[in-house]
């Protein structure tokens, strides 16, 4: 049986770009990709970063939802570390409300971005940790099913979406499994924990009212082009924001053309081929043959695709390439 395949987006912004065209170009990526069968959209949250304009899920969330009518949308994801979880429950209560049976909330441990940056978030003076994850996923929980004490969120109370766990690592597979919830591993960022971190939760999991048996998501990412070569030219800008970003440089989404050009060393190039061997990028075939081998070894439930391009346009054609492998 064919799986669902999903969309990860960020709101990237390229060169020459606006970041109120970013949302926009995310937008009308809802629209057709749920006009070619994709399951569900999610987006993620970043801070401080100027080639993603995804800053605020829940805002991003209401306007997808709205320009869509049938696919699920949701966060890839909230940061909870940032936040207070009763302003999360109370936002993601309300985007259930509003959109019923459509929203999904996913959830991380890690702040998503620097230090500085998290704690101008989150205002507090207390070290920046996410180890008491636990509890907060807890509070969390605890104001959708009206349990906390003294507290009514509203309209979180009788209005709760399905809750997933990301996750890098072993950590987060290991709390979803043993909580029962359904889980989306980072495979596009950090492959090599993917395999060991899919055997955790199932390792782990234990049946609960939100799922019977393992849910796992796996996000890849992907770039389809009529050929290899044209993937491979437009794979090179995102390729070096992963660069710039490691080397504290964030910065616009380049073009392809600067992309070719930039006079990369010998170590940084070494990144960047190890940064890409891990993406499925080429023509139709060459990423049909990436997504089975993928999908073949780690079992997934669900495949969900990021495809992080300069031009919208790009980025809309590369989603159609793959929907008509189905």
């Amino acid at each position: 049986m064919a799986i669902p395949y999903s969309v990860l987006d960020l709101a990237t912004v390229g060169e020459g770009q606006t970041s109120a065209q970013a949302l926009q170009a995310s937008i009308e990526l809802a629209r057709r990709t749920e006009e070619l069968g994709y399951h569900r959209f999610w987006v993620a949250e970043h801070h401080n970063m100027p080639g993603v304009a995804s800053s605020a899920p829940p805002v991003l969330i209401a306007h997808v939802a709205s320009a869509t009518s049938r696919m699920r949308v949701g966060s890839g994801g909230v940061m909870l570390p940032n936040h207070a979880p009763l302003v999360v429950a109370e936002q993601f209560g309300m985007l259930e409300a509003l959109h019923p049976g459509r929203i999904d909330l996913g959830l991380g441990r890690a702040p998503g971005t620097d230090p500085r940056t998290a704690h101008a978030l989150r205002r507090s003076p207390a070290p920046l940790s996410a180890d008491d994850f636990p509890e907060q996923l807890s509070e969390l929980i605890s104001y959708f099913s009206g349990d906390a004490t003294g507290i009514t969120a509203v309209p979180a109370a009788g209005n709760k979406p399905p809750i997933w766990l990301l996750g890098s690592s072993g950590y987060s597979a290991q709390l979803s499994g043993m909580l029962g919830m359904p889980f989306a591993f980072a495979h596009h960022f950090s492959a090599q924990n993917t395999l060991p971190a899919l055997a955790l939760y199932r390792k782990h999991f234990q049946p609960s009212a939100m799922l019977d048996k393992p849910y796992a998501m796996v996000a890849a990412s992907v770039i389809c082009a009529e050929t290899d070569e044209q993937a491979q030219y437009l794979a090179g800008p995102g390729a070096l924001s992963f660069l710039r970003l490691r080397s504290g440089r964030p910065g616009l989404i380049a073009t392809p053309e600067e992309a070719a050009a930039y006079p990369y060393t010998d170590v940084e190039r070494l990144i960047v081929e190890d940064r890409l061997a891990n993406q499925i990028i080429g023509s139709p075939a060459t990423v049909e043959r990436g997504i089975e081998k993928l999908l073949a070894e780690t079992e997934a439930d669900e495949l969900m695709i990021t495809t992080m391009v300069h031009s919208a346009a790009d980025r809309v054609r590369s989603y159609e390439l793959v929907a008509g492998l189905r």
